[in-house]
This record gives C-alpha cells, structure tokens and sequence, in this order.
C-alpha cells in the first residue's frame, strides 16, 4: 500500500487556506521540540504567491518559531503539492532546508485539513481550531491509513483551551537544538 502514487487536493484556493492552523496531531519529527504545545501555522500569502509560513510551538512555558516560504512545486499543476523551505538554525539562519508540504485532504469549508509528503514520514492534522471533533478526526486518520501511513506513529498535540496567544520568546533558538538532539 505505502507504494501507491498518493492523492492529493486539486484546485485548492490558496486565498482560502491562509490563516491560522492548529496542529491537531503529527508524526514526532527532528524539528519539532518532543514537549512542544500549543502548535499552530500561520499562512499569509504574498504578492508574488508565495506563501509565508510562520511555525509556533510552546516548550517549557516559551514559545518557539520558525519562518519560512512555501510554493507550488509546479507552477502548472493543479495539485496541492507544495515545497515549503526553512533555514536553519533559526538564531542564525544559513542553511536552506527544503521539504514537501502536500495536502491529502481538505474539507470544502477549509476548516480541517491532512497535510503529508511522498516519504510518509511526516504527516499532520491540522484545524481552523484548537480542536477536532473526534469523528472528524478518525476520518482524517483512515484517510492517513489509505494513503499508506503508519497511523500509530500519530501523536496528539496538547492544545490550551483558549489558545496561548503570546509568552516569552526563545530568542536562543534552544528548542531547535533540543529537537535536533532528540530532546
């Protein structure tokens, strides 16, 4: 199953998907803090279409962030595959890192999305809110499991109910190092 061609929206409306997005659950990765919480995205398109990512997370009661770009890989295609580039580390950004950002599933309301990559390595359930209505969130992860991915390997991010909006800021980057150490 995790060798067929994966499918991805079509004739998405970029307008429409920018915003904010919580990271409902996610596969652990080297780039997220292991304690991170409050995880969120914030998309803003730019005049030249590109897209503005700003990434957010909270580890030990500071919030941590990443800026990047996203873009179509394909200008001329239709499908929801975008590359979205970061540099690392964030204190001192010199070192371009490129990764697929392809989104597996999207409601008609833009509300709830399954945001993976041709690896299957990586894979999150974002949500215009803090939180999912638990069906939504089984279907989104039989989607996942259609796909080809390992959906055990999911883990739920703790979200505040509100949302932290603001905190001291880790100027230091350390939550990047921590998470490249496996931290």
């Amino acid at each position: 199953m995790a060798n067929k061609e994966m499918e991805v929206v079509r004739g998405i409306d970029l307008k429409r998907y920018m915003g904010q997005w919580y990271e409902i659950a996610s596969f652990p990765s080297r780039f997220q803090p292991k304690d991170g919480v409050n995880t969120r995205a914030t998309y803003t398109l730019n005049e030249d279409g590109t897209v503005n990512v700003l990434n957010e997370t909270w580890s030990d009661g500071k919030r941590g962030y990443i800026e990047g770009t996203a873009y179509k890989a394909d200008p001329k295609s239709d499908e929801a595959k975008l590359k979205v580039k970061f540099y690392v580390p964030p204190f001192l950004p010199i070192i371009p890192v490129v990764g697929d950002y392809w989104v597996l599933y999207l409601d008609d309301d833009y509300q709830y999305a399954l945001i993976g990559q041709p690896s299957r390595r990586y894979l999150w359930i974002l949500c215009r809110q803090n939180h999912m209505d638990e069906q939504v969130y089984e279907m989104l992860i039989e989607k996942a499991r259609e796909e080809g991915y390992d959906v055990t390997k999911l883990h739920k991010t703790p979200q505040d109910v509100p949302p932290q909006e603001e905190g001291p800021v880790d100027t230091k980057g350390i939550w990047w190092i921590k998470s490249i150490l496996g931290r």
